[in-house]
């Protein structure tokens, strides 16, 4: 089951995207300018092989709802969120107003 829906944070709308796998939840929070989602983002990926993208993206692992990854430290971030002010061990919510 995919799940898609806008939450509100200081005022500003993300979309919220929950995907059910077998045996894990695939979750991102997205602006129009970047991302954050679980352990599933290849950070390293997205800073080596697509670094000409720009991809501004954090990371979160052991989170299994919207909720948690809100509120969940980043445990990686590209060099595009990095130069946009977000660090690591910054909450989700507050990366992603770093991202509008």
């Amino acid at each position: 089951m995919m799940n898609l829906s806008p939450i509100t944070i200081k005022g500003h709308t993300f979309l919220a995207i929950s995907v059910q796998l077998p045996k894990t939840n695939l979750l991102v929070v997205t602006s129009d300018k970047g991302y954050i989602m679980c352990g599933a983002l290849d950070v390293a990926l997205l800073n080596e092989k697509l670094k000409d993208r720009g991809i501004i993206a954090g990371r979160a692992v052991g989170v299994k709802t919207i909720d948690q990854l809100l509120d969940a430290p980043l445990e990686s971030i590209t060099v595009e969120a990095e130069n946009r002010g977000i660090t690591l061990g910054m909450i989700g919510r507050d990366a992603l107003l770093k991202m509008v």
